[in-house]
């Protein structure tokens, strides 16, 4: 496996615009990574199109020597006109074919949308969005792009819903972004949840957070609710209570040995908390990779 990080890691330092992406990438070669994961959406920092500051980002990687595996935007296709939304996410399908990256990330859906009326069930949320997820999963394999999705949203986040998900989309380019730490927003094991969609895995978020049980008292800032009532934040990967290697060695034993993004969602300083986060990363791939 390879170490990656996603730029999406240094969000807190893109704010006042005195650090950018490029910067980002930097640091990413800087603490001896392999790879960079693009986090874009539809607005650019510089009012350069997304297509043109894909290119500058693809660019700069390459002069750094990182490759860069995947490409991650959002997308909600739960709403009132999906088709809307369909046609925007081809736009960024368009920006990675063109810019060679093999695969892109996009959310699914988000939440009830305003005036929704119909029952309220995952499944009727999977009946609604599962050929549109199809047909970008379509569109993309006709430009060489594959899609995925991660266990993400709350709406379709427990591993049985993902794999309600993969069933209804039923389509071999759409896969599994696995976010090792994303399934404790919902109470579910981490390493028993990724052991369950490890079929389905194009690429990795190495991500980690401290967990407190509901029936303590409120952690208080930075703190956040579980779907069942549990306090969980985003911590250091290595420092909080995903068991992170367990799940990074279930992972290759699995057949998966791709890149591994580090996720960095902390309430530590970024940099300090991106850099030993990646320490941890690397020395987990090096000690997997010597696994029998």
């Amino acid at each position: 496996m390879k170490s990656c990080i996603s730029t999406y890691s240094f969000d807190k330092l893109y704010q006042d615009g005195a650090f950018t992406r490029f910067d980002a990438i930097d640091k990413t070669k800087e603490y001896g990574c392999q790879g960079v994961e693009l986090v874009l959406d539809d607005k650019t920092p510089d009012g350069s199109t997304p297509m043109e500051y894909a290119k500058a980002l693809c660019a700069h990687a390459k002069e750094q020597g990182l490759e860069v595996p995947i490409y991650t935007t959002g997308a909600n296709f739960f709403v009132k006109e999906p088709e809307k939304e369909l046609e925007r996410l081809c736009r960024h399908i368009d920006i990675a074919a063109e810019c060679k990256i093999p695969l892109l990330r996009h959310d699914v859906a988000w939440g009830y949308y305003e005036g929704y009326t119909g029952i309220k069930s995952y499944k009727k949320v999977i009946e609604a969005v599962a050929s549109f997820v199809r047909q970008a999963a379509e569109y993309a394999r006709e430009r060489g792009v594959k899609t995925c999705s991660e266990n993400h949203g709350y709406l379709l986040q427990d591993s049985a819903r993902m794999l309600e998900l993969f069933a209804a989309v039923d389509h071999p380019n759409y896969r599994f972004l696995c976010d090792m730490g994303n399934f404790t927003v919902v109470d579910e094991d981490c390493a028993t949840a990724v052991s369950a969609l490890s079929d389905y895995i194009v690429h990795v978020h190495a991500k980690d957070m401290l967990v407190r049980s509901g029936m303590n008292f409120d952690p208080g800032r930075g703190y956040n609710l579980s779907r069942g009532g549990n306090y969980w934040r985003g911590t250091i990967f290595g420092h909080g209570n995903v068991p992170t290697f367990q799940i990074l060695s279930a992972i290759r034993k699995s057949g998966y040995d791709g890149y591994v993004s580090l996720e960095f969602e902390g309430m530590e300083p970024v940099l300090e908390g991106v850099e030993i986060g990646t320490q941890n990363l690397q020395h987990m791939i090096e000690a997997v990779g010597k696994m029998r």
